[in-house]
């Protein structure tokens, strides 16, 4: 039966791929985006909803669909504060959770990060560790988490920390073996892939999948089409 979807951060670098890739499959009829710019995507398949993220519980009925996607994320220095980065990689995300399954929705799909652990002395990673926690807790029939390490892809904004970070771990990229292979960089293309086409009808409860079992789906996938 064909399905909808929602997705929260489709105009960043994992969102607009997985927002391409949601549009061409036929699982899904419908796919709606919801956020406070538009993607500039023109498509049969897509409604798009814009306003400030912050005052969702006025628009509640329109977080409706089977499978919720969350792209949401930003850096420290890009949201100007810890208040205003965990507003937006926290708070938005599990509201947005909360107010998709009261409305029926089945299924979660999380982007995280690698490293992510509510326990974590890092607040970057702390704060992407209780969402990961949160959004198991909100009661979905499962809720699938995607950690990425580095991500490559050209972004609208320009990170000089992630860059350098991304170019080291290139050069290192061989050298990660066993269980170092987490930490290769991976294509935001192959992530949104993956999450938009990964079979998970029989996935129940909350499903992490690191960096490197991305890119083996992703491989596996692609081939199965090759």
């Amino acid at each position: 039966m064909p399905k909808s979807a929602l997705v929260i951060g489709a105009t960043g670098l994992i969102g607009s791929h997985l927002l391409e890739e949601l549009l061409e499959n036929e699982l899904y009829e419908k796919v709606v985006v919801i956020g406070r710019r538009s993607t500039g995507v023109r498509h049969p398949k897509l409604v798009e909803h814009i306003f400030d993220l912050s005052e969702m519980d006025r628009h509640a009925e329109l977080f409706r669909a089977d499978s919720f996607f969350c792209c949401m994320g930003t850096t420290i220095a890009k949201a100007g504060s810890r208040d205003d980065f965990r507003e937006i990689d926290y708070k938005i995300p599990v509201k947005a959770a909360i107010l998709t399954k009261q409305n029926g929705g089945s299924s979660a799909y999380l982007v995280s990060s690698i490293g992510a652990s509510a326990s974590s002395r890092v607040f970057y990673l702390r704060v992407k560790g209780e969402t990961e926690d949160a959004m198991a807790e909100v009661g979905f029939q499962r809720t699938l988490v995607f950690r990425p390490a580095g991500l490559l892809g050209k972004r609208n904004e320009f990170r000089l920390k992630e860059k350098i970070g991304i170019g080291a771990m290139n050069l290192l990229s061989p050298l990660m073996v066993g269980p170092l292979r987490k930490n290769r960089p991976i294509k935001a293309e192959c992530v949104a892939s993956v999450m938009a086409n990964l079979p998970s009808e029989n996935i129940k409860g909350k499903r992490i999948y690191e960096s490197d079992e991305i890119q083996q789906l992703y491989n596996s996938m692609n081939a199965k089409e090759g």
